[in-house]
């Protein structure tokens, strides 16, 4: 295949997972803003969205004060944002169209009918009347278009980058969300008061909320339930988001993806980049979770994203164009 068809295969799968996971993340942060909690806490889950994505800076540049309606604008229509949902579409489907010919008709007029639709929403004001319709509609259009993606498709290299951009870009955003989540209750997960105290149930009611929000975000809230049939603890939460192959959205899962897929476009078995994805998967299939928090997991996610990034580095230089980004 040429490096050039592989190059916008690859980034318009990214593109469409970006825009999911970022509708994700703003559902689940709008919808916890409408709980009972204080002002602080409200734009300390909105300043963890623009962390998550590494907006912060480029956010405070445009807008003096943190605010949901300024964050869900920034995040959602800003063309100027490159992370914003509208501008991840638009890559999407503009690298879509770059490769027309290699996608069958229905995987092109699922990208093409996204960007068109997105357009008509925004314009029409159907975002602003109902943010969580709006989130939920981009969360389908992710999923119709990888069910298209994996129906129609021919089972060759074509389908094998596009679902290796997929699921990159899924490890980086899970790794990213459990991060700062997690950075976020540092003290309380570490320094909780007992139980059986008013402070304690107080605080065990706001992490009950926290955590199920996190699972939620990932789709991971039933999964838990049934996975561990216990109240949410937040070991077991980065046990499900890291090391559980059987979580879909895991970096385990994820990482077997990539991995697999890897191996399928790779006409080298002794590839350094096959090598290094290889490692990386099998670090997380053999990890334990106390061994991760015990050594930090703030650490552990901070290396695990720069061997990611890392990866997908080689992976651009060895298959890709050399000016992927």
């Amino acid at each position: 295949m040429l490096s050039r068809t592989a190059d916008h295969l690859f980034w318009m799968s990214r593109y469409m997972e970006r825009a999911e996971n970022t509708a994700r993340m703003l559902n689940v942060s709008y919808e916890t803003s409408l709980l009972p909690q204080s002002a602080a806490a409200v734009e300390a889950g909105w300043e963890g969205i623009l962390s998550i994505s590494e907006l912060l800076p480029s956010y405070l540049a445009l807008y003096k004060t943190i605010t949901p309606r300024d964050v869900m604008a920034f995040m959602v229509k800003d063309v100027d944002n490159p992370s914003s949902i509208i501008s991840c579409l638009r890559a999407a489907r503009e690298n879509a169209r770059a490769v027309r010919g290699t996608l069958t008709t229905e995987v092109w007029e699922t990208q093409n009918q996204t960007w068109l639709e997105v357009n008509r929403m925004l314009k029409s004001g159907e975002f602003e009347r109902d943010p969580g319709q709006f989130f939920e509609w981009v969360k389908f259009r992710s999923h119709l278009s990888r069910g298209v993606t994996v129906g129609t498709m021919l089972m060759d290299e074509s389908l094998y980058f596009m679902r290796m951009g997929t699921f990159l870009e899924r490890a980086d955003n899970t790794a990213r969300l459990v991060d700062v989540k997690f950075h976020a209750m540092n003290n309380d997960f570490f320094g909780a008061p007992q139980y059986g105290t008013s402070e304690a149930e107080s605080t065990q009611e706001y992490d009950f909320y926290h955590w199920s929000a996190i699972l939620r975000s990932v789709s991971g809230f039933e999964v838990y339930r049934k996975v561990y049939r216990d109240v949410i603890r937040p070991e077991r939460v980065a046990e499900l988001l890291i090391l559980r192959s059987d979580m879909p959205r895991s970096l385990h899962a994820s990482l077997n993806e990539v991995v697999s897929n890897l191996a399928l476009v790779s006409h080298d078995r002794e590839s350094d980049t096959l090598r290094h994805a290889g490692r990386l998967r099998s670090e997380l299939a053999f990890g334990r979770i106390d061994e991760i928090l015990a050594t930090g997991l703030h650490a552990y996610l901070t290396q695990f994203l720069d061997r990611v990034n890392v990866l997908g580095g080689r992976i651009s230089r060895e298959f890709l164009m050399p000016s992927a980004a």
